[in-house]
């Protein structure tokens, strides 16, 4: 992708910026981008969020219906996401079938809301075994400026936060709100050579040696962990990474005011 059009001084300058403790845009390392938020922007979705993180824009969409249970799981609902990265959102996103970083993106966030319990899935049973209610979480990018992972996951969360079963469109009920009960928020880093920064821009994330996302609940606790990139971290790195991301985690939190 776009590592073939970086070129070496521009790769080297971000290096060497990073050794200083500075980034190209003005940030500290561990700084997350400005964050701004819509709460239901899409007004045919059950539920809506769009998010930016500085350049970046994602929306997320979620739709439910009802639907059959998994076999093992006869009184629970489902949950279901995916996404969508087109050309429009940056020029080398391919149309067609999902790629690679789409599906990457989907489970990471999906890993994220069902590790932390978000939704209560046994309050989605209609009729056990029979007929139970699908959450479908679509995410789409806008414009990507890095780190959609982690603005899809912000923007997931806050579409669930304020989605509605339609039970009176399916004649089953009057409809209530969804059941979530926790509120996971994705933060991710990047190890640039010569030391690590939260929150990359599309630069930055394509000359990084390695990815990691992490996920926190309400509490503090780290829910889900994602690598990414063909480079690795020492255990030292880990633990630096892990306390950074859990702090930004929260004044993000603060921000969207994602606490019980």
């Amino acid at each position: 992708m776009r590592q073939e059009v970086i070129a070496d001084i521009e790769r080297d300058y971000i290096y060497n910026l990073v050794k200083q403790g500075k980034r190209a845009d003005g940030r500290g390392l561990d700084e997350n981008r400005e964050i701004s938020y819509e709460i239901n922007p899409i007004t045919s979705a059950d539920g809506s969020a769009r998010v930016k993180m500085g350049n970046a824009d994602v929306i997320v969409g979620v739709k439910i219906g009802i639907g059959s249970p998994f076999n093992d799981r006869p009184a629970m609902g489902v949950m279901m996401t995916v996404a969508e990265l087109r050309p429009f959102a940056y020029e080398y996103f391919e149309t067609g079938p999902p790629r690679p970083p789409a599906i990457e993106i989907a489970r990471v966030v999906d890993r994220g809301i069902r590790e932390a319990g978000t939704i209560d899935i046994s309050k989605l049973c209609i009729e056990e075994g029979e007929k139970v209610w699908m959450v479908f979480i679509d995410i789409h990018a806008i414009n990507f400026d890095g780190n959609l992972i982690a603005a899809a996951g912000l923007a997931g969360t806050l579409a669930l936060k304020n989605a509605t079963v339609p039970a009176e469109q399916y004649d089953v009920g009057e409809n209530f709100p969804l059941p979530v009960v926790n509120y996971p928020i994705p933060v991710t880093s990047v190890k640039l050579r010569h030391g690590i920064v939260v929150d990359p821009t599309a630069v930055e994330e394509v000359v990084a040696d390695a990815r990691i996302t992490t996920t926190f609940d309400e509490n503090g606790d780290l829910r889900a962990m994602q690598k990414g990139h063909g480079g690795s971290f020492t255990r030292q790195e880990l633990t630096q990474i892990i306390e950074t991301n859990a702090k930004v985690s929260n004044n993000i939190r603060d921000l969207v005011g994602l606490k019980q």
